[in-house]
Parts: C-alpha cells; sequence; structure tokens
C-alpha cells in the first residue's frame, strides 16, 4: 500500500487482515502511535481475529534499533506457521519508517550513505524481508501486505521506488479512498479470465477506461466547459465508481463486485457505450440505462 502519512492506511490494512482467509495474522507495527495501535488491535478484537493473530508492535515512543527487528520476527512466525501447513497472511507498517531507522543508526554508525541518506544496500535488506512470501510445497503459504507512506507524495523516495521493483504490485491510497490509476498487479494476467469469471478482464478495463473519462468531464466541468449528456453520464459513474469500489469500507468478494460492476455500468450507460464485447453484454448486461435523462442531470 502506497499512500502519505496521515492517510488511513493502518485501517485499510487492519480491513484486509480481518477479512482476509487467512489460518493466522501477524502483524508487525513500526513507530505507530498508540491510537494507530489501538485502531487495529481493536479491529482484530471486535472482528473475532485477535485470537488467531500474532502481533509485534513497535511504539514511537520505544527505541529505535527495536524497529528494525519487528519485520524479521514477524516474518520467522509466519515462516513458521506456513512450513506446518498454515495460510499466513504477515501486515507490516510502516516500511518507511523502518527503512529511516536503518537510516538513523547507519549515521550514528558513521557508515557511508546513500541516495537521500539512506545506505546503499536498501533494495537488497528490502528485497530479503518482501522475498519471503512464498507458497511451501506440501504445506502452507506467507502473503505479505506492507504500507510503505511516500513523503511529500514523492514516489521516487527511495523506500517506495525501491519497493515498487521488488513487489508484484501496489495500491494507492489518496484522499481517504483507493487510487485505481496507480495501483496494479503484475501477476493478474496469469489468473484474470483463466481462473476467474470470463467477464473480469473486460469489465475491468472497461471501469477503469470510463472513470478515466470520468474525471476529464469533472476537469471540464470545473473549468465551466459545457458538458454534453454523455459527460453528465460519466460524472454519474464517477461518483458511484468512488462510493461502491474505492472506499477504504468497501467489502465484497469478486463475483459480487463484478455483478456490481455490470449493475453500475446500466445505471449510467446505454450497452453500445460501455466498450465490452457483445456476447458478454448479451450474458450479464442488467439493462439499458434511462434514455430520458442522463443520469445526475438536475
Amino acid at each position: 500500500i502506497f499512500s502519505v502519512p496521515g492517510e488511513p492506511y493502518n485501517a485499510l490494512l487492519a480491513r484486509v487482515g480481518f477479512q482476509a482467509d487467512a489460518d493466522v495474522v501477524v502483524f508487525g507495527g513500526m513507530g505507530l502511535s498508540l491510537d494507530d495501535f489501538h485502531v487495529v488491535r481493536m479491529a482484530f478484537d471486535d472482528r473475532g481475529v485477535l485470537s488467531r493473530t500474532v502481533m509485534f508492535v513497535n511504539l514511537a515512543s520505544d527505541p529505535i534499533v527495536e524497529r528494525l527487528l519487528v519485520p524479521d520476527m514477524a516474518l520467522a512466525v509466519a515462516e513458521n506457521f506456513a512450513v506446518r501447513g498454515r495460510r499466513v497472511l504477515v501486515l507490516l507498517t510502516d516500511m518507511t519508517a523502518y527503512a529511516d531507522a536503518m537510516k538513523e543508526i547507519a549515521i550514528t554508525m558513521e557508515r557511508v550513505p546513500s541516495n537521500r541518506g539512506y545506505l546503499g544496500d536498501l533494495y537488497s535488506r528490502l528485497a530479503r524481508r518482501y522475498e519471503k512470501a512464498c507458497q511451501f510445497r506440501d504445506a502452507g503459504s506467507v502473503t505479505i501486505l506492507s504500507v510503505t507512506t511516500m513523503p511529500g507524495h514523492d514516489v521516487t523516495h527511495p523506500v517506495p521506488d525501491n519497493t515498487g521493483y521488488i513487489t508484484e504490485g501496489q495500491y494507492y491510497l489518496h484522499g481517504g479512498v483507493l487510487d485505481p490509476f496507480g495501483s496494479l498487479s503484475r501477476l493478474k494476467q496469469h489468473v484474470v479470465d483463466k481462473v476467474t469469471r470470463d467477464d473480469h478482464g473486460q469489465v475491468a478495463n472497461a471501469m477503469i477506461r470510463l472513470y478515466a473519462a470520468a474525471e476529464d468531464a469533472e476537469r471540464k466541468r470545473s473549468m465551466a466547459f459545457e458538458l454534453s449528456a454523455f459527460d453528465r453520464r460519466l460524472l454519474a459513474f464517477g461518483r458511484m465508481f468512488r462510493d461502491r469500489f474505492m472506499r477504504i469500507d468497501a467489502a465484497m468478494g469478486l463475483e459480487a463486485a463484478l455483478d456490481h460492476c455490470w449493475q453500475t455500468l446500466a445505471e449510467c450507460f446505454e450497452p453500445q457505450q460501455i466498450g465490452i464485447r457483445q456476447s458478454l453484454i448479451d450474458k450479464y448486461f442488467a439493462g439499458p440505462a434511462s434514455t430520458k435523462e442522463a443520469p445526475g442531470h438536475a
């Protein structure tokens, strides 16, 4: 999860933790405030996940050297459960605080700094932790989801920049909602339309394409340009997309999400406007949108 300080990324991490289909959840917190720790712990406790959760927490008031131990301890416990056949989810927050702790200790030890004061082996240190995500043959698995904050929204900062090269993909969390344009998965082509439903790829592409057009329509409206009927449909779609799919409290399975996408498309557009194969429209489209008045038109 790529985000910036102040965003509710710990609340999102907690939601993933108690919704995930995992046998064991291992939480590693680095430099957390008491409020952030309380949010995560109470979320797990309220949802009945705390009994199968292992927590290693370094608070902001704790010694900084302890921060360096949290990822290794969390991953060691995760591997121990995984080799015994458990499916383990590891949640780490915030890896930028971990890298900053490495930098501070290196400066104290008079190590030669590299890019922006971080050590030259920052990539290797991060990779050694992230690449412990694995599927053990005839046993369990370790899945890692971490938070990396970007100072000043700077994705070229050494920590998010290196993280992006190592990890399989990322979510961007901005303004309290997920940003689909920065989010990506490098392995989705192995499962989309193969393991998942046959409309998955087409629907995902159509939703993002139409949301990008909705953002353009929003800019046109903000600059007082005249809006067409289709622009108004796009604006209504953009609002629905954010409310139904981008909020961090949105919770639905993949099949339900695809059905919800078709419903949203049907509420805003005619079948010929969504750019999806006709065979899939015939199979899944919920019905044409009303042609009397574009959604959102006053």
